[in-house]
């Protein structure tokens, strides 16, 4: 059965989607709606209309048009050019920390020193933060992205993070307008300040698609980083097997790890997939992870197979919504993990396993911390 029926924690009974051909399903078809304020949550209290509508430019959670409005400013951005510039950039970056990190000593945390710095810079290069100021961006990206909400005020210093962050990006634009650079914020104001577009996008709507695009690539890569990295040191053999084809184990971790395990979607109107009828209304739990651990999709789904390649896999969603930044995400992992194993060939863990910190998030997995020693 593509589609099995689950009751959700407020008492709507629904589905969920879990295995390979009938998640890309669900995500291919413009039946189905991405809008917070239209689901019931999968994943604790939440029924429609408790989520407020997600504010203009917030494309990652928008239905065509508005969804299409917005993503399609941003597809050109994502350039052949502009990802072979940040490559270059991404090398000379991880190389700093890896420095940082040597000169902290051994044991030091890699999750501080590595996995948060690499991707953070490499958003204020997509984006164009002046390097005065990007002390400061990362410190408030962190904390927006990297809290759990487990710990008292957590909530509170995220929320005063978003707000600093809100301000900064309207800033941005504005700098942007007035002495653009070359980075996909100033390509997309100055697009609009040209006339390029029939229905311009306002300096809010910009903002936002600055925040979106910083969510998106931030905390993702930097759990990413710290749990390659982990499933890497459990076998000197998967270190061997990253040197010699890091394109293919990349691919191979993000399908294992799948780090964002669930997406979710609901029915705009009565939908038959294979049978089965989903109503208008109805919400769709949409598994990730289970669908790049399908048997049927991939032998052996449960082993990790750095040679496998895993072609096909939904780490990064599917259809309209796919992540628009997996391309530089998956350069950060190509570049970032031979040149970990390479620096710091004797890189192990510095604590048990088990008592490795990890991430008190129900939405994506991470480590709070990494330690690692390597003399």
């Amino acid at each position: 059965m593509p589609l099995s029926p689950m009751t959700y924690p407020d008492g709507h009974v629904g589905w969920r989607a879990h295995d390979h051909a009938s998640v890309r399903a669900v995500l291919a078809d413009h039946r189905f709606s991405i809008r917070p304020d239209l689901m019931h949550n999968p994943l604790g209290p939440g029924s429609p209309g408790d989520a407020p509508p997600s504010p203009p430019g917030a494309f990652t959670d928008h239905d065509p048009p508005e969804h299409t409005r917005y993503r399609g400013r941003l597809t050109g951005q994502f350039t052949v050019r502009r990802m072979r510039l940040l490559a270059q950039r991404l090398e000379e970056i991880t190389a700093a920390q890896l420095d940082e990190l040597a000169g902290a000593g051994s044991p030091a945390d890699l999750v501080e020193h590595v996995a948060s710095p690499v991707p953070g810079l490499m958003i204020c290069e997509l984006l164009g933060v002046p390097y005065e100021r990007r002390a400061e961006f990362q410190q408030d990206a962190v904390l927006l992205t990297g809290a759990s909400g487990a710990e008292a005020g957590e909530a509170e210093a995220m929320f005063a993070a978003f707000e600093r962050l809100q301000r900064f990006m309207l800033e941005m634009v504005a700098a942007k307008r007035a002495a653009p650079t070359d980075d996909v914020l100033s390509d997309l104001v100055n697009s609009e300040a040209d006339g390029g577009a029939a229905d311009p996008l306002s300096d809010d709507e910009m903002a936002t698609m600055g925040m979106a695009l910083l969510g998106g690539g931030l905390d993702t890569t930097t759990n990413m980083l710290s749990l390659g990295t982990l499933e890497l040191l459990r076998d000197r053999a998967r270190v061997d097997a990253m040197l010699a084809g890091p394109d293919a184990a990349v691919e191979e971790l993000l399908r294992y790890i799948s780090l964002t395990p669930v997406t979710v979607r609901t029915a705009l109107e009565d939908v038959e997939l294979d049978g089965v009828l989903v109503r208008k209304g109805d919400t769709v739990k949409v598994e990730l992870g289970s669908a790049n651990r399908d048997p049927a999709r991939y032998a052996d789904p449960d082993v990790l197979d750095l040679a496998r390649g895993s072609a096909g896999h939904v780490a990064f969603g599917h259809g309209i919504h796919q992540c628009i930044g997996q391309h530089l995400a998956r350069v950060e992992l190509r570049i970032a993990f031979p040149a970990l194993f390479t620096r710091f060939p004797k890189l192990r863990l510095a604590v048990a396993e088990e008592e490795l910190p990890h991430r008190a998030s129900l939405v994506i997995g991470g480590l709070e911390r990494l330690p690692v020693a390597w003399d």
